[in-house]
């Protein structure tokens, strides 16, 4: 399923995300709190069924969901492993599985590391600075089970 990045729905939802409530956002577009809610609600829906399809494409076993936050905690079937499937505003729909990375010798890791702190930031978590894209991911992923 496309989650559309660039609709006024996902913009509500990013700015309520980020713990803007419905009545700002409304005085921010100048329409009503009804119309953000009911916007809110049709891409949470949209949001939970991407999640799913991604969960399903990816054989992963869904543990917990949070269509408000983006985040779905699950376990990968064929990689025997926890999986995290995510909603960046950056970077769009995203699959983590848990694993202990060479990421010194990766030639992914700056965009690894950006990855994370980028999301980071949109859930507006602090995180200890570290160079281990590994470590980072295990902190964020813990603070994030917090949330969801």
């Amino acid at each position: 399923m496309f989650l559309p990045v660039n609709d006024k729905q996902f913009e509500f939802w990013k700015l309520r995300r980020g713990g803007l409530p419905n009545i700002n956002i409304a005085r921010s577009f100048n329409i009503s709190k009804q119309a953000v809610s009911m916007a809110l609600i049709t891409m949470e829906e949209r949001i939970e069924n991407t999640l799913l399809e991604m969960a399903s494409a990816n054989q992963i076993e869904v543990v917990k969901i949070n269509a408000k936050r983006g985040i779905l905690f699950g376990n990968s079937v064929p990689f025997n492993t926890g999986a995290i499937i995510f909603v960046s505003a950056k970077h769009g729909m995203q699959v983590w599985y848990k694993h202990k990375g060479n990421c010194g010798v990766c030639t992914r890791y700056t965009q690894c590391i950006e990855l994370l702190w980028d999301f980071a930031d949109e859930m507006k978590l602090r995180l200890e600075k570290t160079d281990d894209p590994t470590k980072l991911a295990e902190e964020l992923f813990e603070k994030l089970r917090g949330l969801a």
